[in-house]
């Protein structure tokens, strides 16, 4: 039986960590957007041509949105779990009655919210720039739970195996946030010449970003279906992941 009074704990425990930092995890990610929004959607986007039938600018916004997500739901839950490992804090979770379940809920419905409010700040950020409209809101809000419910575990994940800061940023700084560029933010894989646009697939990034798009715009490059089963997926990889760090308490108990 879960112990929602635990869930709870950690769920506020880890928002206020949010509002605390919100410089950082609010008005940071909003400047950036309105800079490629500036860059790409005012500048540029005006010589572009629309891209099935969306105007450049409106295109690039799943896009954006996934960029900030990623990196913020990733670095903030591999923080949120590598402080305390870093203080020695981890030892009262660990000793306290709480379950895996509990832990993971807590810390996974915070990231989700945080996500929650980055992408709507997000949203009426580009209203300020360029006029869009959302097809499917209502699977448009689900993709993006799920998304930030993946990339919370993952970010947790990297906070229990980084050992050190730098090993901290280090997937989200050279992995993440190249892969998210050329994954089609700011372009559609059709775009590309032959290899290429074969080869783009193989980038993971690729799916998560067409699927927002289809849920914004009705189409995207990939099929749907597909994006959402490539997100449950690494959702349930990572889920089994953490399962056995718990089970077998790797780095939580060195």
């Amino acid at each position: 039986m879960i112990g929602w009074r635990s869930t709870w704990s950690i769920y506020t425990r880890e928002l206020m960590r949010f509002l605390r930092t919100a410089f950082q995890s609010v008005l940071a990610p909003v400047l950036t957007t309105s800079l490629y929004f500036i860059v790409f959607g005012a500048a540029i986007g005006g010589r572009m041509p629309d891209l099935g039938g969306v105007d450049y600018g409106a295109f690039i916004i799943p896009g954006l949105l996934m960029l900030t997500l990623l990196g913020e739901t990733t670095s903030n839950s591999s923080f949120g779990i590598y402080m305390p490992r870093f203080t020695g804090t981890i030892y009262e979770l660990l000793s306290a009655p709480v379950g895996v379940a509990e832990t993971l809920i807590g810390f996974v419905g915070a990231a989700m919210t945080k996500s929650l409010i980055l992408a709507a700040i997000i949203l009426l950020t580009a209203r300020l720039f360029v006029d869009y409209s959302i097809a499917h809101p209502l699977l448009a809000v689900l993709y993006i739970m799920l998304v930030a419910a993946a990339f919370s575990l993952f970010g947790f994940i990297l906070g229990i195996w980084a050992d050190n800061f730098e090993k901290l940023g280090i997937i989200p700084m050279l992995f993440l946030t190249p892969l998210t560029f050329l994954g089609g933010t700011f372009y559609s894989i059709d775009m590309l010449p032959k290899p290429w646009d074969t080869i783009a697939l193989a980038n993971p990034i690729v799916y998560l970003v067409s699927g927002l798009r289809w849920t914004f715009y009705g189409s995207s490059d990939v099929n749907i279906w597909v994006s959402f089963g490539i997100t449950l997926g690494f959702l349930a990889a990572c889920t089994a992941v953490i399962a056995y760090i718990f089970k077998t308490g790797w780095r939580l108990r060195a």
